[in-house]
Order: C-alpha cells, then sequence, then structure tokens
C-alpha cells in the first residue's frame, strides 16, 4: 500500500511568516559560523606563540593538533553527509556546538602535548564535519538561483569571525592569558552554536511545501521539482522559478574524471590556504614585528575576505565556479610573492589584501562547488566521499610548514611549495569540465 506524499511540516513560529525562510538558514549558518572560528587556522596562529613559550614545545608538537582534527573533520564528514542529506544537519550542528565547548575547555586545562591534540583535535573534527558541512549542505538546499549570494554571506561569517575574533581575544590573552582565552571562547560555542541550531536550522523548502529561493510552492515535497509560477505559503512574492537543477547520485559522479580532478583542486587550496592561515601570524612575529600589529594581519586578510564576498557571491551567479576558483588561486599566487619577500609591516598588509581577496573567493568556490557541478540532492554524500581524499592531501600543509620551520628555522621554502600547490590548484580546476545533464530531467535515483 502507498504512503502517499510526505506530509508538510511547520515552519518555527520564530521567524516571519511572509519571509522566505531560507533566508533564516542563512542568517543562523552566519553566527554559528562566527562562533566555531576557534578551530580554524587564523584564531589558532594567535596561540601558537603563547603555547610555544609556555612550555617549550615546538611548532610541529603544536601544529599536530590542527592536523589531526582536519583528518578527523575529512574522515567524519563521510558519516556526516549522507546523514545530512538525509535528516538535515540540525542534529548534527547541535551536537557540534556541544563538542566544540567541551573541547575549548578542555584545552584550557591541559598540561601535556597529547591532551591539545585530543582536545583541540575533537573540537576541529567535529567542527569541519558538523558546522562547515552541515551549513554550506543546508544552504544549498534552500536556494538554486541565488545560492552565490546566499553561500556567500554564510562564508562571510566565517571570515568575519576570523577577523574580528583575535581582536577581541587580545585583550583577554594579553592580560589574562591563553588559557582564560580558550574558557571565554568556550561559552561562546555554546551560545551561538547549539541553540541557533535547535531552533532556526532545518532540513529543506520541499519539507515545508515551498520551493527553493522562495519562488514557488508544489503541492508535496518532490524530489527535482519543476519551475512554476504559482504563490505558496511562506513563499513571499510570486516570482519566475529558477531552472530546474539536475542532482546526479554519488554512483553516477564517482567515476568521472570531473569529481576527481575537483578533489584534486579543493585539497590543493586546502593544504597551502590553511598553511598560510596556521602560520602567518607566528612568521611575522619571527621577523620582527610585534605581537599585537602580528595578529591584525590575521584580522586584516579575514577582514578582507569577509568584504569581498558578496561580491564573489554574486560573480559565481553569473560565471561558473571553476572560473572563480582559477581567479582566487591566482591571487594566492601573487600573495605568496609578496609574503616570501615581506619584512615590514605595511608589506605585511600588502599580503593580507591579496590573501584575503584570494581567500573571499576561494571560500565562496569550496562550499558551492559540489552543488553546483552535482546538484543539491546528494550533495552531502559527494561531499562526503571525497571528503577524506581531500582531507589525506590537504591536511599535509600546515603540518610540513611547520616541519619546514624546525629544521630550517625559517618559513621560506614552505611559503614557495605554496606557491607551487596554488598553481597546481589552479590548473586543476581548468581541466573539471562540467558534467552534461540528460535532457530530461526526471527524479534523482
Amino acid at each position: 500500500m502507498e504512503s502517499g506524499p510526505p506530509r508538510i511540516q511547520q515552519l518555527p513560529r520564530l521567524w516571519p511568516s511572509r519571509a522566505y525562510y531560507g533566508w533564516a538558514i542563512v542568517f543562523t549558518s552566519f553566527f554559528i559560523s562566527i562562533a566555531q572560528v576557534p578551530m580554524y587556522g587564523p584564531v589558532f596562529s594567535v596561540f601558537v606563540k603563547p603555547i610555544e613559550d609556555e612550555f617549550g614545545w615546538s611548532r610541529t608538537t603544536i601544529t599536530v593538533a590542527f592536523t589531526v582534527g582536519s583528518l578527523g573533520g575529512a574522515l567524519l564528514a563521510s558519516v556526516v553527509g549522507p546523514i545530512v542529506d538525509r535528516y538535515g544537519a540540525r542534529g548534527v550542528m547541535s551536537v557540534t556546538g556541544l563538542l566544540v565547548t567541551v573541547g575549548l575547555l578542555a584545552i584550557a586545562a591541559m598540561t601535556e602535548p597529547w591532551h591539545f591534540w585530543v582536545a583541540y583535535g575533537v573540537a576541529r573534527t567535529v567542527s569541519v564535519a558538523g558546522v562547515g558541512l552541515g551549513t554550506s549542505v543546508a544552504i544549498a538546499n534552500w536556494f538554486i538561483r541565488m545560492r552565490g549570494r546566499a553561500i556567500a554571506m554564510r562564508a562571510a561569517g566565517q571570515r568575519t569571525g576570523q577577523a574580528i575574533v583575535p581582536l577581541l581575544i587580545l585583550p583577554v590573552l594579553l592580560s589574562l592569558g591563553w588559557r582564560e582565552s580558550f574558557v571565554v571562547l568556550g561559552v561562546v560555542a555554546a551560545l551561538f552554536i547549539t541553540i541557533p541550531s535547535m531552533l532556526f536550522i532545518r532540513r529543506r523548502p520541499e519539507d515545508f511545501g515551498l520551493r527553493p529561493d522562495g519562488d514557488s510552492a508544489p503541492v508535496h515535497p518532490h524530489p527535482n521539482p519543476l519551475p512554476s509560477r504559482e504563490r505558496g505559503p511562506g513563499g513571499g512574492t510570486p516570482r519566475a522559478a529558477a531552472p530546474a537543477e539536475y542532482s546526479w547520485t554519488l554512483r553516477q559522479v564517482r567515476a568521472t574524471r570531473t569529481l576527481w580532478l575537483l578533489t584534486v583542486g579543493m585539497a590543493a587550496g586546502l593544504s597551502a590556504q590553511i598553511a598560510i592561515n596556521v602560520h602567518a601570524v607566528a612568521n611575522f612575529e619571527d621577523k620582527g614585528i610585534p605581537q599585537g600589529l602580528a595578529v591584525t594581519v590575521a584580522s586584516i586578510f579575514t577582514g578582507v575576505a569577509a568584504v569581498s564576498m558578496m561580491g564573489w557571491g554574486v560573480l559565481v551567479e553569473r560565471i561558473h565556479v571553476r572560473y572563480v576558483s582559477m581567479a582566487a588561486m591566482g591571487l594566492f599566487f601573487l600573495a605568496m610573492g609578496v609574503l616570501l619577500v615581506a619584512e615590514t609591516y605595511p608589506m605585511a598588509v600588502l599580503f593580507a589584501v591579496l590573501f584575503g581577496l584570494g581567500t573571499g573567493g576561494w571560500t565562496v568556490a569550496q562550499m558551492i562547488m559540489i552543488p553546483n557541478y552535482f546538484g543539491r540532492l546528494h550533495a552531502g554524500s559527494i561531499k562526503g566521499f571525497i571528503s577524506p581524499v581531500e582531507g589525506l592531501l590537504g591536511i599535509s600543509g600546515p603540518l610540513v610548514a611547520a616541519f619546514v620551520f624546525d629544521t630550517t628555522g625559517s618559513y621560506d621554502a614552505a611559503f614557495v611549495a605554496a606557491a607551487a600547490t596554488f598553481a597546481v590548484g589552479c590548473a586543476a580546476f581548468y581541466l573539471a569540465k562540467p558534467l552534461r545533464a540528460p535532457s530530461t530531467i526526471g527524479a534523482a535515483a
């Protein structure tokens, strides 16, 4: 006996009924992304020198914690991806907030390297797989036509957090210490990840009788809806719907050349970009720039990234994401040339501006890459499938840079390698031609 169409659910009453609910997903993701930034390179880099000074640990030892978290996130994403596709990101992200809080509080009490590796590793693991994958898939599900700007707003939250959190935590770091700083960051994670996730994150618009972008509502949830001009509940003013988006399954794409070229390109960008994120502040401190000014370099490049993201988001709605990715790789390559010769604060600022522009484009592109290439319905599963491979290649960057410094006393060789890696990424994206969808679009299997 057929069970009939799925039951249409009710939207949370906290959101205005006349406003398209997809924007609630975007705004919630924006603030959650700010709260999770202690698990990312620019904020991590602020604590490298203070931890090194207190314990005498090498930078390789310290960076192992970041590497463990990156690898764990890549592996966990393969499990989380299908869960997010089927059930939505709400539960995953709520649990993530609790685990990030516990991890940050544990760091504040650590005394041995393995304490740091476990506490930071677990917190970054769930942050990358839970918040990173969860928010990007959730937004991609609610938007097609305006996906670029929606993802850009979420990404701007992450980069805004990376810009302001080092400056906000600096007074605590200088007056009380790095342990107290992690306690403060843990409290923020509890308040701004778990609670908003429970209240606002939802799976797909079809679950609520809506269509992507707030265009029009189908009679019941449909796996691959066709355009319509009908007005639906909570959908706002009627407007022409986006063209139907074909969703490829993981089984269809995993044997294609395109998927593996994207994996190489994303791994290259991830590896080199995170290496610079993690070590930029310490590099400038080593060159004699005072700690306060060195911290502002991270804030400048993440601030530039945040400001530029809406422009990148609108651009990616007009040109294919592969060209945006190539442009970002080119900006990264130029920034590496400046970084290799930057000995003064003005040169550091020039590096930060170029690197920030590249980071803005790269962040938007890598979040939107999979749904724009392969559709939204299986984006979590596809991203989860490539994440272990992408992660295994990508996590090497920060650890290699730390090893190079501990061995040679300089980051120069690591920065040259990063420049070459960005060039490889650019070539991979150029070769990653989009797949041609079948002429007749039906429900994805």
